[in-house]
């Protein structure tokens, strides 16, 4: 096997690097630069039929951040006695995912958006309907607000892993974060942050900062001979 480039093995050095950091050292603070850099990423990212079905939030004040204590339990220091990432992460925040309210085939949302994001000429925004309209009602069958909001929950997580491979590559860590109740966190977004739940739901909350402390245990992970077929 050839040796590999420098690219070639900063990236499997940040993936090392990368783990689920559970405490954050307070007192070392991301740069507004290099977040900037880590959200330009996450703006950058892929998603199915380039829709951008997420916005992300960043929650900075400590006191807007406590209204998802009590039933966060992934992000309070529950299981490790701490403030957890709500009280010691750098940058704190969440990815919402659009519902059915917008992300329907058809919708004056997905239009204004083929014309005034994509730029796309009236013929072409003809077939983008036909085509997004057959992929919701037949290929994948994602019709519900259920169906739909999870859909575009995948998209958001293209953007959170893009948004944490670009902080390791950078030396900072990371977490995502899905021990939260979903239900009591759509209520807390519509009555403390004004997000119109009818639109956006919450996806996946994440956390980005300096580790406290390294990892206890090393990295582990399935053989690449038990993850990848070949055929």
């Amino acid at each position: 096997m050839p040796a590999r480039s420098n690219v070639q093995l900063q990236i499997i050095e940040a993936f090392n690097f990368r783990h689920a950091t559970k405490i954050f050292d307070p007192d070392k603070k991301i740069s507004d630069f290099d977040f900037e850099t880590i959200l330009e990423a996450g703006r950058l990212s892929p998603t199915s039929f380039g829709h951008e079905p997420f916005k992300v939030l960043v929650i900075q004040s400590p006191e807007m951040r406590e209204h998802f204590r009590e039933f966060s339990w992934g992000a309070n220091g529950m299981m490790n006695g701490s403030k957890g990432q709500l009280g010691t992460a750098s940058h704190f925040g969440l990815i919402l995912a659009s519902t059915a309210e917008t992300m329907t085939a058809g919708s004056d949302y997905l239009q204004d958006h083929y014309r005034s994001v994509k730029q796309l000429p009236d013929d072409v925004i003809e077939l983008f309907n036909g085509a997004y309209g057959k992929f919701q009602s037949t290929d994948h069958r994602v019709m519900s607000d259920r169906e739909i909001s999870d859909w575009s929950g995948k998209q958001a997580y293209i953007v959170l892993a893009n948004m944490m491979t670009a902080a390791a590559l950078m030396g900072i860590d990371s977490c995502p974060i899905e021990g939260f109740d979903m239900e009591l966190t759509t209520t807390a977004l519509s009555e403390h942050f004004g997000v119109d739940t009818t639109k956006w739901k919450p996806a996946v909350m994440f956390a980005f900062g300096h580790r406290a402390s390294d990892p206890q245990f090393p990295k582990t992970r399935r053989p690449m001979a038990e993850t990848v077929s070949w055929f």
